[in-house]
């Protein structure tokens, strides 16, 4: 199957685990890019090199040249003989997902909800780590819970995510119409994340920037010194203001707690808050010198590969 003839989604609204499969077929087409680590730099002492982790291997006798630094002074004074710890390259890169599936990316105003193509994105960027053989963790987060899925290699780490994304999925289309208002939730999911990340992860952000407040910017600050950081930012074109408007224009909508119906007098306003929590985002993004691309939920992700290369 080629990219061209990916299945489309059921309803936009629902999220099909075949098209999540199917999302393999996109991550094939990504051009590839050189590995930032160096397997013949592999050995017993620290590595500068940020993009790949230095894993504990073994204990032994300390010899002349050894790095101090990598002394193991528990085993020394144990022993009363000098010992050094022995490292190894991991040659598994660490990829984490923090998936934003917070009530505001429920939304669709052309061809699908935000949230399904935030899932349709996760799935590729999963497939393309899996397919690198790198190992693959997810953070699913939105008001009401976070799903912490450990890194797991190959196949054993994609069906567990497209279980987990279709779980709390189904359980905001369900909620839809008596969510609580959870301003800190995503705050909450980048403080778990800067727990889980190891040194040389690479972090890809799925989020509409709606919830990222400027209190998360400290523990993705932490996060930035150790791993690499991207960012997708999922988009819709009512949202940014590119679709003409009827003129007996009227659509109920959700501004956090509170309950709108946004008509032709009232839409430039729900407009520039929206604009106003997207920037916020993009300059966070910013300052963690993170990669950033946009994604629109007015075409199909395999229509978009240019913004995931």
């Amino acid at each position: 199957m080629s990219v061209s003839e990916l299945p489309l989604f059921a309803d936009g609204v629902s999220l099909n685990q075949k098209e999540l499969l199917a999302c393999q077929n996109i991550a094939r087409a990504l051009p590839e890019t050189p590995s930032k680590a160096r397997a013949a730099l592999a050995g017993h002492r620290a590595s500068n090199i940020r993009g790949r982790g230095m894993e504990f291997a073994e204990v032994r006798h300390y010899q002349s040249g050894d790095d101090v630094r990598t002394i193991d002074w528990r085993v020394t004074a144990r022993t009363g003989k000098a010992h050094t710890k022995l490292f190894v390259e991991e040659r598994e890169r660490p990829v984490l997902l923090l998936l934003d599936l917070s009530h505001s990316l429920y939304f669709g105003s052309s061809l699908m909800l935000q949230a399904v193509q935030a899932a349709h994105v996760a799935a590729t960027l999963g497939w393309r780590a899996v397919g690198h053989g790198d190992r693959l963790g997810a953070l699913i987060a939105c008001e009401q819970q976070h799903i912490e899925l450990k890194p797991r290699s190959r196949q054993s780490a994609m069906l567990p995510l497209i279980s987990a994304m279709q779980t709390v999925h189904q359980t905001q289309l369900d909620g839809m119409g008596s969510h609580v208002s959870e301003p800190e939730h995503i705050y909450r999911a980048c403080l778990r994340l800067r727990r889980i990340a190891k040194p040389g992860s690479l972090i890809w952000i799925i989020s509409d920037g709606s919830h990222f407040t400027p209190q998360c910017l400290q523990p993705l600050t932490e996060l930035s010194r150790h791993c690499d950081i991207g960012a997708l930012l999922i988009t819709d074109p009512l949202r940014q203001g590119e679709l003409p408007l009827p003129a007996q224009f009227q659509l109920p909508v959700k501004d956090g707690a509170q309950e709108l119906v946004l008509n032709r007098a009232s839409y430039n306003g729900w407009l520039t808050r929206q604009h106003a929590q997207q920037q916020g985002f993009i300059d966070m993004m910013r300052q963690l010198n993170a990669r950033l691309r946009t994604i629109s939920a007015a075409q199909p992700l395999n229509q978009q590969i240019g913004a995931l290369r």
